[in-house]
């Protein structure tokens, strides 16, 4: 049995500047729909959400989406996918999300992505979670934010071992070993306290 049978992704409703982007994207929702791992995402058709959810569905994968009833217009909520929940906040949209997931991957994105990895973060740090969280930093993206840990850290505000909350990878294939190897211990360590 895999230990990641659901994927929840987040990532930017805009492509960004870098090609590289989209194509990260790309690939993530192929080898998702290859690996019969379900997408979890924000319900949107555009931007790197659009390009992965489309992905994994052209490819012959299943996806979830749950989007908040008030951006349905706005990041154009998709009818098509194999689910689409449609919440009244983003409130909920983040706790449906996160009940639907077995782990957690971070595309490039804006505030909105950075949000809900900050907030997945914290809920891991305060014991909430037990799921892997990895970030994609293509073309060095979220070096910016691991210096930021580095700085909470270094100036007494957080304890070393949140650097042990999420894993960087560089490209797709890193990002989802890594979390089925942290999926992987965790299940070895839950079925040992059974």
């Amino acid at each position: 049995m895999k230990s990641i049978q659901s994927l929840c992704v987040f990532c930017g409703s805009r492509a960004g500047a870098d090609p590289a982007f989209t194509q990260a994207a790309e690939q993530l929702g192929r080898r998702l729909a290859e690996r019969g791992v379900r997408l979890i995402y924000g319900g949107g058709s555009i931007g790197l959400m659009g390009v992965v959810m489309q992905a994994v569905l052209e490819h012959g994968g299943e996806v979830s989406g749950v989007i908040p009833e008030f951006l349905m217009r706005r990041e154009v909520g998709n009818p098509d996918l194999t689910e689409l929940i449609v919440v009244d906040s983003m409130h909920e949209r983040k706790r449906r999300m996160f009940e639907l997931a077995d782990a957690f991957a971070v595309l490039p994105g804006g505030i909105g992505t950075l949000d809900e990895t900050i907030e997945i973060i914290t809920w891991q740090q305060l014991g909430l979670h037990s799921k892997p969280i990895a970030v994609l930093s293509v073309g060095d993206y979220w070096k910016i934010f691991e210096s930021l840990i580095e700085q909470v850290i270094a100036q007494g505000f957080a304890d070393a071992a949140i650097r042990n909350l999420f894993t960087v990878a560089g490209d797709v294939e890193s990002l989802l070993a890594t979390l089925e190897e942290r999926a992987t211990k965790q299940m070895a360590a839950s079925s040992q306290r059974l």
